[in-house]
């Protein structure tokens, strides 16, 4: 009996190998040109990332974003806008983890479950700064090489046509078709 006589073949492949996600509040300190009297609005923009995996159980994120404030001053009788460019680390643990890959060298994909967003922006310290709550959210997988073992079909053969490359799977639903379709399948009211 050969190698390829067996039930089983071994197939070496990329897969996610490890995954983390993180929930993150932040308060930043801005100090704004003028003495603020109150503030008119606030909001992140010009959010930028990277991600790299830092170790075998965490994922560091590093990142930047641009905090404007609009604010008045001089007794609410005139408005300026603040902007301050913030950096950030995030250290993500990584709560799912193979521990069967083949070598050290991964990707890391990380996506923005929740972008930089203002929670909220108050006046401080006796009026003179202002102070910025921003809350963000990442999850990140990490992809390797791994092992899989996958089972043969002891049936098939070369000369089998059971498994025609050529069948269409190009199925498309009609016009007619999607007017009968009833979205509210599961209230029973029609």
């Amino acid at each position: 009996m050969t190698f390829l006589d067996k039930d089983y073949r071994q197939i070496i492949t990329k897969a996610v190998i490890g995954k983390g996600r993180k929930f993150t509040q932040d308060s930043h300190s801005i100090t704004p040109s003028h003495r603020p009297s109150s503030i008119l609005g606030c909001w992140v923009i010009n959010h930028l990332y990277n991600a790299k995996q830092k170790s075998e159980d965490t994922v560091e994120i590093t990142g930047s974003y641009d905090i404007n404030v609009w604010y008045s001053y001089n007794d609410n009788t005139k408005t300026e806008v603040v902007t301050e460019r913030v950096t950030y680390t995030d250290i993500i643990p990584l709560s799912i983890k193979d521990e069967n890959m083949l070598s050290d060298e991964c990707d890391v994909l990380a996506k923005v479950v929740q972008q930089p967003n203002c929670l909220e922006c108050k006046i401080t310290n006796k009026g003179h700064k202002i102070v910025v709550e921003v809350e963000r959210e990442f999850l990140v997988q990490v992809i390797g090489e791994t092992k899989l073992f996958v089972k043969v079909d002891p049936k098939w053969s070369h000369d089998h046509d059971d498994y025609d490359v050529d069948d269409s799977w190009d199925y498309k639903v009609t016009d007619d078709e999607l007017e009968n379709v009833k979205p509210n399948f599961l209230n029973k009211k029609d």
